[in-house]
């Protein structure tokens, strides 16, 4: 059987993620508009009869502002690292700018084939696409270039086909059941911040971190406390919202999908809490888990 390793690289807001998800046929990695939403490297696995390919959801790659900010983006450059292929996602509806061509530059750096992937193809008509396909091709020597729309599921087939003839013969890594890697726990506090990002606006979403504090079981039901971290008191205010209305509306958004996801009642306490430019702190980017890998400066 065929099996192996496979980076998803590109700027915040390409698609990835929603990728991910349609690759392995579960939501595993949370999605929005806004960019910068993975902030984690997350694992997901596809099975089939003949393969288990290990796909690696990267954080964009963008200009830091921050320590966490950094951090995304040496996550993003090791996990290209040491795999087989790396799927360069690029959003077909955006002209290409400084942002694409830095990127471009690390991918010069990659010991292995690198795929563009042309996301978001639905937005655009034969004319436009065949013009982007040409003016791609001379970018970058890519051993395949995959026009696809990831939302629609457009030429995914076709891409894990192909993608396949670049690996080798070996092992599955995983359980041919097993999708993530990730423990539940994380799940639950990304739906958490998923349903933060969809639900606000203005200075709060990128200064918002969630942990899971506590589990436990309450006959039927499976209590969750969670607990959202932002920088300063005026998002606190906006978050909880007029008389608690937002943190109420979150909350029940994000135990709605964890039923799902869980296939359990669920009852979900989430709580607010200052925590001064945590984005900055090492110690606290460790404590949330954002500082996992030892990595050195590029």
């Amino acid at each position: 059987m065929k099996s192996g390793f496979v980076a998803l690289i590109g700027r915040p807001n390409a698609g990835k993620s929603t990728l991910l998800n349609a690759l392995v046929k579960q939501k595993i990695a949370i999605i929005s508009s806004k960019a910068q939403t993975t902030r984690n490297v997350i694992r997901g696995i596809m099975n089939d009869e003949d393969s288990q390919i290990v796909f690696i959801d990267t954080p964009g790659i963008h200009k830091p502002h921050h320590r966490l900010g950094d951090q995304m983006n040496k996550e993003a450059y090791a996990s290209a690292k040491g795999v087989d292929v790396v799927y360069y996602l690029v959003d077909a509806a955006v002209p290409f700018g400084s942002g694409e061509d830095f990127v471009l530059k690390k991918m010069k750096d990659l010991h292995c084939p690198v795929f563009l992937i042309l996301n978001k193809i639905d937005l655009l008509d034969r004319e436009e696409l065949t013009s982007l396909l040409l003016s791609w091709e001379k970018r970058f020597q890519f051993a395949e270039i995959f026009p696809v729309s990831a939302r629609s599921e457009v030429n995914l087939n076709e891409l894990i086909a192909v993608t396949k003839t670049y690996l080798e013969d070996g092992i599955r890594y995983y359980p041919p059941d097993q999708v993530s890697d990730y423990p539940e726990q994380f799940i639950m506090a990304e739906i958490i911040r998923e349903k933060v990002l969809e639900l606000t606006e203005e200075e709060v979403p990128h200064s918002v971190a969630v942990v899971i504090e506590k589990i436990r079981r309450k006959r039927e039901h499976l209590i969750i406390q969670g607990l959202i971290l932002v920088e300063r008191d005026s998002q606190k205010g906006i978050l909880i919202g007029r008389q608690g209305n937002m943190i109420r509306r979150i909350g029940m958004a994000a135990r709605e999908e964890l039923e799902i996801i869980l296939g359990e009642k669920i009852y979900l306490e989430l709580f607010v809490r200052v925590e001064d430019d945590w984005r900055n702190k090492e110690a606290k980017l460790k404590q949330l888990g954002y500082l996992q890998m030892e990595l050195d400066d590029e």
